[in-house]
């Protein structure tokens, strides 16, 4: 089932399938029509077996479909990957989340108790929160707390003359500084990786990547609290400039963009220092472990459909490439395009089989406009550098 890779000859229609991204997205749309085409049937089934179980009295077997639609915002996404333990903070987070979609079913006695609540929940807690925090970062939370306060009013006051057209910006607005005293309150990085993957680039935080092509920018949010080690490997290789002039060797307008493929025959990015390719592991992490799972993908683990801290669920998801070796991956990553109803997390082909290491949270009209052919003019750390460990010299 695995993988993308990498040189023009491993893309050829007679090259192994199951090793190739373009079968797998084939694979996945062919299920969904299966799992449409079954629907009928199993309504059928169902039927059936509750007709048997009101004559027998024996109880019906129950099949359903997953009740929770995939969060498919990358900024939800990476607020919920950050590490902490606030409740006050996610009940706040959680509330602003959900405003667009109460305005969208016109709901305006509960966004009026709504954000009510906020501001009542920030008046309680705010001395607890700037309590929580290291002491040099008091008075940055302390200035966010504020922030987020100040924010608020604009919203309060759309809200009461209920004008639909203004709450999603200004609710976004105030996560921003609800992101922002969020990650203030993370004290040091979480956890160490295996002493394995220990002298390899490491991201322990977060980094901005701005990406420069022939058709437009985009920024990469790169989450080292959840991947540190191929986080690390992108923008190690991001600062060494490797990408800087590199094409998109493999894309597809409705699935993915790839590159990082350097010219010749080699596939990754050589370590001067060892003559041979670098190689980061498979690398996810799963929400009720502080620690990512490392060197097998879900499927060898029997963990297919489980929800990883980063899914592919939004577009513009950045996993690293590999070959048929989940441990292989090195300087080829991919920006996954597709997006639909009918792929949530933890119920398509890619989640917990590719390590995911960030998303697009900026400029992606410009993914929009990428082709096959088209060049990255540069890509640049421009927040975060200072996150990564081991970095290697060029």
């Amino acid at each position: 089932m695995l993988i993308p890779n990498l040189k023009h000859h491993d893309r050829s229609p007679d090259h192994n399938p199951n090793h190739n991204l373009d079968y797998m997205i084939a694979h996945f749309m062919q299920s969904l029509s299966t799992i449409s085409n079954g629907l009928l049937t199993m309504a059928i089934a169902m039927m059936i077996t509750i007709s048997l179980s009101l004559s027998l009295a024996i109880a019906p077997a129950v099949a359903a479909l997953p009740t929770k639609s995939a969060i498919k915002d990358a900024r939800i996404i990476l607020r919920n990957a950050l590490p902490i333990d606030n409740e006050s903070l996610r009940d706040i987070q959680r509330t602003l989340e959900q405003m667009p979609r109460q305005v969208n079913l016109k709901r305006w006695s509960s966004l009026k108790r709504d954000i009510e609540t906020i501001n009542k929940n920030l008046v309680r807690n705010q001395a607890s929160v700037i309590s929580e925090a290291v002491s040099d970062r008091r008075d940055l939370i302390t200035a966010h707390l504020t922030s987020l306060t100040n924010s608020l009013v604009p919203l309060q006051e759309a809200i009461e003359i209920k004008d639909r057209n203004s709450i999603k910006a200004l609710s976004e607005k105030a996560l921003d500084y609800v992101g922002l005293i969020e990650a203030d309150l993370i004290a040091s990085f979480p956890y160490e990786v295996p002493a394995k993957y220990a002298q390899l680039p490491q991201l322990k935080g977060r980094a901005l990547v701005e990406l420069v092509t022939e058709k437009g920018n985009a920024i990469i949010t790169v989450d080292g609290y959840s991947a540190p080690v191929n986080a690390g490997q992108f923008i190690d290789l991001v600062q060494k400039g490797f990408y800087d002039g590199l094409t998109f060797t493999r894309a597809d307008e409705n699935y993915y963009l790839q590159t990082g493929d350097p010219e010749g025959e080699i596939d990754g990015y050589i370590d001067p220092q060892t003559g041979k390719e670098r190689n980061v592991p498979m690398e996810v992490l799963l929400p009720d472990q502080k620690v990512p799972l490392y060197g097998k993908t879900f499927e060898e683990m029997g963990l297919t459909g489980t929800l990883p801290v980063l899914p592919f669920a939004a577009f513009g998801t950045v996993a690293m490439a590999h070959p048929a070796d989940a441990n292989a991956g090195s300087s080829q990553f991919f920006i996954y395009l597709f997006e639909s109803e009918l792929t949530p997390a933890g119920l398509n082909l890619l989640d917990g089989n590719y390590t995911v290491f960030g998303y697009v949270t900026d400029g992606k009209e410009t993914l929009d406009k990428l082709r096959l052919g088209d060049k990255v003019l540069s890509a640049k750390v421009i927040s975060g550098a200072e996150n990564l460990v081991n970095a290697t010299a060029p």
